[in-house]
């Protein structure tokens, strides 16, 4: 006789698939980066790239830029067809619309101003500290498309880390009947995991950031003021960086 898993054993299973496929992958390759880059000597003396040239020839750069953009956010197509169901939309059902674009855009923009404050400091004290690699927001060469790209890319990490390791992770630990404080906690951990490739400052700072995000959904089961927040903070770092930081010296 076959054995149908529990409806617990089945979420489990289908979240570490999820993150397996997406943020739990990066957490992992950025654990073993940061080993290595470990036994290579101090962090202070090394340098990490975001948005590094994929190809030396222009358009085949750009064609793996779109694709790069693309598959990334294959896994956000995923949850939120998980998510869905006979009349439930997952858009809905995790804030994930324009519904309050006056609210959401003054409540994301108020956290990219504050929260981009803040990372400027983690950031300058991991140096400081030597733990954290000088961080390069973007190394592409100077095409045509190169803001366009670099604002996709941001959009790209927005909703991809928003959507899932927020969103989709606190509707599927609250059916696990976990309490919320544990939700926002291992969040935010996963959060900077993932960033542990640039250094312990970065893993730091993104956990602080994931504390506050939860925190703010869990309040308002609302994710798209993170998603304008987390955009418009790589936006300004991506684009600021390429257009002005070589000349005044960011990353140095």
């Amino acid at each position: 006789m076959d054995v149908v898993p529990s409806p617990a054993r089945r979420i489990r299973a289908e979240i570490l698939i999820v993150l397996g496929l997406s943020l739990g992958q990066s957490g992992v390759y950025a654990v073993v980066n940061l080993l290595e880059k470990l036994t290579r000597g101090p962090l202070s003396g090394q340098t990490t790239t975001l948005n590094p040239v994929l190809n030396d020839r222009q358009y085949f750069d750009l064609t793996y830029q779109l694709l790069s953009i693309f598959f990334a956010l294959v896994p956000v197509a995923l949850v939120l067809f998980l998510l869905s169901g006979p009349g439930i939309s997952a858009f809905r059902r995790l804030g994930f619309t324009f519904a309050k674009p006056g609210t959401d855009f003054g409540l994301g923009l108020g956290l990219a101003a504050g929260i981009g404050v803040g990372t400027l400091g983690v950031y300058a004290a991991g140096r400081a500290l030597g733990l954290t690699t000088a961080i390069v927001p973007a190394a592409l060469d100077a095409y045509w498309w190169t803001v366009p790209i670099l604002i996709l890319s941001a959009l790209r990490h927005a909703v991809l880390e928003e959507v899932i390791v927020v969103g989709y992770l606190f509707e599927r630990f609250g059916e696990l009947r976990w309490t919320v404080p544990v939700i926002i906690v291992t969040s935010a951990l996963i959060r900077g995991s993932y960033h542990l490739y640039q250094g312990f400052g970065p893993f730091i700072g993104n956990v602080l950031m994931g504390l506050l995000f939860g925190y703010l959904y869990a309040k308002r089961r609302r994710v798209m003021p993170l998603v304008i927040a987390h955009a418009a903070i790589d936006i300004t770092g991506f684009v600021g960086f390429a257009l002005f930081g070589p000349a005044i010296g960011i990353g140095d």
